[in-house]
């Protein structure tokens, strides 16, 4: 166990090599699973804030989705998640190349909205979970992300490092840099 400040990070962080491979998973992330990425409450603010740009670049199902229901759902465990499109798709998802996108980061990335996408699927496969004093790092093994481990492996790539930009977007420089000097 690694602990920083207020987090305490599993073993398996410092240990997996990573290194997303979307041509071979083709973004299965956000079309798998059994619920929507967890939504953090100032995220749904965000997205409400920005989905008359995000819009147009999600599908038709989506909108459809978004438009009946809103911008969140509930879990099994009553936490926030993004609402999925016939209990698989993320109503934010789109097709570019047979590889599923973010419709969320693609309005980012074009200059149209202020908001990168959720933190739990820049930090993925690292998922959170917040306590009252801390919050709980843990890495999330996924069949899926076989090949991730394989090109990990061959880049020597630690999973750390892969998601360096994430976690200082969540922790900050000066805890990332804590972190490295730890693990290194």
């Amino acid at each position: 166990m690694i602990v920083i400040d207020n987090t305490i990070l599993s073993d398996e962080i410092r240990e997996t090599l990573f290194c997303c491979n979307l041509e071979a998973c083709r973004g299965a992330c956000c079309v798998d699973g059994d619920a929507g990425a967890p939504l953090e409450e100032i995220e749904i603010s965000e997205i409400e804030d920005y989905i008359d740009q995000i819009k147009p670049y999600m599908v038709p199902g989506g909108i459809k989705v978004v438009e009946k229901y809103g911008v969140f759902d509930y879990d099994i465990a009553g936490e926030y998640v993004t609402p999925l499109i016939a209990d698989k798709d993320c109503v934010f998802v789109y097709y570019e190349n047979g590889v599923a996108r973010c419709a969320i980061e693609k309005a980012f990335e074009e200059g149209k909205i202020g908001f990168q996408k959720p933190i739990s699927c820049h930090l993925y496969p690292i998922r959170t979970k917040t306590h009252k004093d801390y919050d709980a790092l843990n890495y999330h093994k996924w069949q899926i992300c076989n090949p991730a481990c394989m090109l990990g492996k061959e880049n020597n790539m630690h999973l750390y490092r892969f998601l360096r930009e994430p976690l200082i977007r969540k922790y900050g420089n000066e805890w990332y840099s804590h972190l490295v000097k730890m693990l290194e």
